[in-house]
């Protein structure tokens, strides 16, 4: 049987497939964890020590060594990513409070939410659709966005937006196992080469708990309309930053930019490792985790198609050009 094969179809599936299952059993069978206890318990409900592990995995999967076209491309698009999730994030808590807006079609939406599914891009997609439709540069420009894997760039946002007071000891417990393996994986790239495979062997199984605390019952609430206008938000209100930015900074089409417009699929993990280790945000952290989880789906969906459009349209055309002026026949002037 080819599963990998078909889970690797799907955008983001390897998040998104252990995910649905997860939260199959949560909806169905919710008591499964404290009825099999033992290992089976540890594996449907440990997000925290699975997580941390991903975390340190991928800071040890990170290397700055990039040529300087790779890193400005890089640079270029997670710097901008991130000031405008940070930028939305103080508008927004301006209107909505910590615990999230409780009545009407906006009911869900919290903070945590907006944040969560705004700073992270799905880095995968990004360099599938820089192989189709970019350079060989553009493609490789997704080295750092692993930076925004995890909580701690969403902990920063919140912290700089004035939304979220994070003790320093909480805060530096939150990102130490990234550091330590950022520092480790650079120290000796040996271990860089032994760790960095489990970022992306632990993806299904964090993927798997989280969805452990999912419930699909939600999805026939008004979060199921309201994440699709997150989604669409999150490709507007970042999509034309990233756009800007890769034209007049990173010297690109624009179609870089657009292509890194979606929502991680490990970003669904964030507002339940932030609500771990500030509380003010449990009320919010199920919905939050509801409404990511949608917008990594129609972002998945939604972004591929709008980049293949735009590169027709200015990527390709621009291309078109180029070649035809280097191939076009020069005028001599007559003596």
């Amino acid at each position: 049987m080819r599963i990998k094969d078909s889970i690797d179809k799907i955008p983001g599936g390897l998040m998104l497939v252990p995910l649905l299952l997860g939260a199959l059993c949560k909806t169905f069978v919710p008591g499964a964890p404290a009825y099999f206890k033992g290992f089976t318990l540890g594996i449907m409900t440990g997000v925290i020590p699975i997580l941390a592990v991903w975390f340190f995995c991928m800071g040890a999967s990170i290397k700055l060594s990039a040529t300087g076209t790779v890193l400005r491309k890089s640079g270029t698009l997670v710097l901008t990513k991130l000031l405008t999730a940070w930028a939305v994030t103080i508008v927004a808590s301006w209107f909505i409070p910590v615990e999230g807006i409780q009545t009407g079609f906006f009911a869900g939406l919290s903070i945590l939410a907006i944040v969560a599914s705004m700073d992270m891009t799905n880095g995968g997609l990004y360099a599938s659709l820089m192989q189709t439709y970019g350079t060989r540069e553009e493609a490789g420009a997704f080295v750092l966005t692993s930076i925004e894997s995890g909580p701690l760039m969403s902990m920063i946002i919140l912290g700089a937006s004035g939304v979220a007071h994070f003790e320093p000891q909480v805060f530096i417990g939150a990102v130490l196992p990234f550091l330590v393996g950022f520092a480790l994986g650079n120290l000796d790239p040996k271990l860089r080469a032994f760790f960095a495979p489990g970022g992306m062997l632990m993806i299904p199984f964090f993927a798997f708990a989280l969805g452990n605390t999912i419930d699909l019952s939600h999805l026939l609430s008004p979060l199921a309309g309201l994440g699709v206008v997150l989604a669409v938000s999150v490709i507007a209100l970042t999509g034309i930053p990233l756009i800007l930015a890769d034209k007049f900074i990173g010297r690109g089409t624009g179609t870089a930019g657009l292509a890194a417009s979606s929502t991680a699929g490990a970003a669904a993990a964030n507002p339940l490792a932030i609500a771990a280790v500030a509380p003010q945000f449990a009320p919010a952290a199920q919905s939050a985790t509801v409404l990511v989880a949608i917008c990594v789906i129609v972002t998945s969906i939604v972004v591929p198609i709008l980049t293949g459009l735009w590169y027709k349209r200015f990527g390709l055309g621009l291309a078109e050009r180029a070649s035809a002026d280097e191939t076009a026949p020069q005028l001599v002037p007559a003596d």
